[in-house]
Order: C-alpha cells, then structure tokens, then sequence
C-alpha cells in the first residue's frame, strides 16, 4: 500500500473509531441524561402510549385513562381521569401532561407507568406473550366513607380546612382531605385552550385549592396541644393522676411579665384538677403546667408525638414547630398551642392516635401495597413503630380525661350513641393580636364496646364567613369528626 493510501485508511480509521466512542458515550453514559431531557419528545410519546395503572381505595380505582386522541398536533394517546377528583386531590395528587405529578401519581410514577425496574420480570413475558406493556397499580389504606364524609363536611362549612383520619393500631390513613380542593382531570392533558389555562386559574385563585391543607400547612394548634402538654405532666411526674388538684392559681401570672394568662370566660381554674381543666379547657392550668416542666421537657414530649420531623406518608408532610428556645413565658403559650407552636392536621391526628393506641404511636402510611399489571404483590407496607410518647398507664388516665370532654365538657357535640369518644377541642389565635378570625380545632377518637380504638382524627376549619364569636372546635370541627369516626365505627360492624 502506497503511502496516501495507508494515511487515508488511518484517518479512515481514526473516523470510525471516533464514532464508536461516540456512539457509546450517548448510548450508555449520556442514555439517563437524554431520555429525561424535557426536548426528547420521543420518551413522552412513550409515556403516554399505554394506559397508566391506577390508584385504588376500597378494592376499587379513582383513577383512569382515556385515549387524547391523536389527530393534528396531539400526538400523546392517554391522558388521566379521576372519579370524584376534588375529593380525591390531596391523595393521589395530579398526573399532568403539561404540568408533571405530584403525591401519589409522583412518587410513585415508575409503578403506575409500568417503567419501575422490579417490573422489569412482568414487562418481559408481557413482550414475549404480545401483551401491551401495562402499569402496575398502587392499593391505599384509604376508607372511602370517611373521606367523603371528611371531604362533605368541610365542603358543608363553606371555608377552608382539613381532616386526617388514622387506624391508631397500625397507622393507616383512613382519611385525608383538604378543602378547598380542584379537579386534577381538569388539566391532565396539554391543550393550550383548555389545560393550560385552567392550571393558571388555580395557581391565581387566592383560595389555594391546591394547597394540601392536610399535609403541608401548618396552624396553631389551640387548645388541642393541652393533650400533648398533660401527657408531659405525667410522663415528667408533675402530676400523677387526672383527679389530683394542680397548683394553679387565679390568676396566673406569666413569669417574667405582669399579665395574666387569660382564660376563656369565668371558668373554674383554680387549683382545678387536670380532668376538670381539660374540660373546661383552662388556659391558666396548662399554661403553668407548661411554664413549670420548662421549655427542654415540652420539647421532648412533643418530639415524641413527632414534632419538629417531616413525615413521608409516602407523600411528606410538613414539620409541625415547638420552639426550642423559649423562656417560661413563652413556654407556657406555646403549651396551650399558642406563640410559635403550629401543627399539621396530620400531626394531631397522630397526638390523638397515640392516646387512643395506649401510648404507642405508629407512623402514618397511605400505600397498603403495590401491584404489578396481573395484581401480584410487588410491595407490601407492614405497620411500623414510630415512638412511644407515654406509658400505657398514663395514656388511659388522659383516655379518661379526654372522654371527660365529650361526656360533658367542650367537646359534646362529638358524641356517638354506643361508643365511647375521647376529644379535646381548641379555637386557636389567628393573625397580628388576633385581629384575624381563629381557627376552629377538633382532635378525637373512637373507641368501641371491645375497648379497640378503629378511628383518631384531626380537624381543622378556617372560616372566614362564619361570626367570630360562633367559631369554635366544638361547634365547628367536632361535627366533622363525629361523621368521619361514625362512617369507620359502621364499616366495622
């Protein structure tokens, strides 16, 4: 070979290894980086190719898919439906065309598209066999009459709000709603006419439909937080039963101050017993009990019921705040739910899960199991131990104090014929010196004739419309909470 055409050849060669180094550094090094790059409109088309799989409550799916239609520009065959969307929203989040996911339809994405690698066995014989490739489906501990009756009765109040419901014995998630709500189907696809300008509605509505009031806001907690702060008391030794009379006097003057801790009304709070302050809802009595543990005890115990932690449900859940700086003062405040402290409706469901579970407090989970196409098990949730924020004997004296509450305190209104229920209202401060109107609170659960406890459940209402004077957790939220706890006591007989 003559000299030009060995240097031909060379660089000929040198050409088709250049190419095969390129070749490789696309299809293995950059493969992740194209295949999710927003432009490669190749892989969206193939998202949208098959039907994703569906979210199911009570054995059955609120969830759907239907075909986009593939004429002119839209070239994205399915798109996602949901049945009764607005009550469903803060479960299963939205699957969007345009927009993306979130919650469930997020977290879970792999599994309901049927992309997830612990698929990859189904997807194989599905090819072999010539079976369309097939989501796999994600089974919720969901109940579906307490969240309609959860989704109902804060609809019913007209304003804003939350409800969480939860098995106490394992920590399921029976309910979860947030109102007001939206329609995910209402922006699933990618029309500019229709989709798009919906999603900019919602995201301008000053109402915040798409907050999810349950998990991700946070409130003053009230009144409710005087369950957290008798628990202190006794886990600490402060006071050793629900009828021992505190050291309280009338008024309380906050150390440091000279103002009193103001009770709501003439109110029996004189050296009242926990049982009786707790009925009646004493600010003065907590507020010192708080003030005497100091700020390092009221902490702990609140860090116990899960304070200061995110939750992943597996959709998170926002950090419920108790100040860890805080002088005697401000510590008895914060002990009747008030300065800094703020809770998440999920967070005092779980205050109120632990009494009822004898202590026991179980994390919260919404996903029972994951399936593949052909419903085989993929992943089964097992109930898991979180804490235990106090003993089993000092979570039935506050059993028995906070059914004091409803027998014949505050929280009557919470009352269901053959079942005994525990609850503790509270109407928590809202805005600059209270300028704004409060919000109404309701934490509860339900125990039955066997001693189980099925249901605990946090209610909160923000209602603008309603006359400050008429807001209260009794009046407001415990109506709620009886119709979701009535709604589990009935599946269960």
């Amino acid at each position: 070979m003559n000299k030009p055409l060995r240097r031909i050849a060379i660089f000929c060669g040198l050409l088709v290894l250049t190419l095969l180094i390129r070749d490789n550094w696309l299809q293995y090094v950059k493969a992740d980086s194209l295949k999710d790059d927003k432009l490669n409109r190749r892989v969206t088309i193939a998202r949208y190719s098959t039907p994703r799989g569906d979210i199911i409550v009570d054995g059955n799916p609120v969830t759907g898919s239907k075909t986009n239609g593939t004429s002119g520009l839209n070239d994205l065959k399915y798109k996602r439906t949901y049945k009764a969307g607005p009550m469903w929203a803060p479960v299963t989040g939205f699957a969007s065309q345009s927009f993306g996911a979130n919650l469930l339809e997020s977290i879970e994405d792999g599994i309901l598209t049927g992309n997830d690698d612990r698929l990859f066995f189904r997807n194989t014989l599905d090819m072999i066999t010539g079976k369309p490739k097939q989501g796999g489906n994600v089974v919720t501990t969901l109940s579906g009459a307490a969240q309609k009756a959860a989704y109902d009765g804060l609809k019913a109040q007209g304003g804003k709000g939350a409800v969480v419901a939860l098995d106490p014995s394992t920590g399921k998630i029976l309910a979860l709603a947030s109102y007001p709500s939206y329609d995910p189907s209402s922006f699933a696809g990618n029309s500019t006419d229709t989709d798009a300008k919906t999603w900019t509605k919602l995201l301008k509505d000053p109402a915040n439909p798409m907050l999810n009031r349950a998990l991700r806001e946070t409130y003053p907690p009230g009144s409710t937080f005087k369950v957290i702060t008798a628990a202190a008391a006794l886990e600490n030794g402060l006071y050793k039963s629900a009828d021992e009379k505190t050291d309280s006097p009338l008024p309380w003057i906050m150390p440091g101050t000279t103002l009193p801790l103001e009770n709501e009304g003439p109110l029996p709070c004189k050296d009242a017993t926990m049982r009786e302050a707790l009925r009646v809802s004493c600010n003065s009595v907590f507020g010192k009990i708080g003030s005497d543990l100091g700020n390092k005890k009221m902490l702990d115990e609140a860090k116990k019921f899960g304070f200061t932690d995110e939750h992943f449900t597996p959709s998170r859940s926002a950090a419920s705040v108790f100040d860890d700086d805080m002088n005697q003062s401000q510590t008895a405040q914060s002990s009747i739910g008030q300065y800094n402290t703020a809770a998440t409706p999920l967070q005092m469901a779980m205050v109120a899960s632990a009494v009822a579970n004898d202590g026991k407090l179980m994390k919260p989970y919404m996903v029972d199991k994951l399936q593949s196409s052909n419903l085989d098990t993929i992943e089964q949730t097992k109930p898991e131990e979180l804490s235990q924020p106090l003993s089993s004997d000092n979570a039935q004296i506050l059993q028995s104090m906070m059914e004091t509450v409803v027998r014949s305190g505050t929280g009557k209104n919470a009352q269901i014929p053959g079942v005994t229920v525990g609850g503790k209202t509270g109407t928590a401060q809202h805005g600059v010196a209270n300028s704004e109107k409060p919000y109404a609170w309701f934490v509860s659960y339900a125990k039955l004739p066997n001693g189980s406890s099925p249901v605990a459940v946090a209610v909160v209402v923000e209602d603008d419309k309603a006359n400050r004077d008429d807001i209260s957790g009794g009046g407001l939220a415990a109506p709620i909470a009886k119709s979701v706890m009535e709604a589990v006591v009935n599946a269960k007989q």
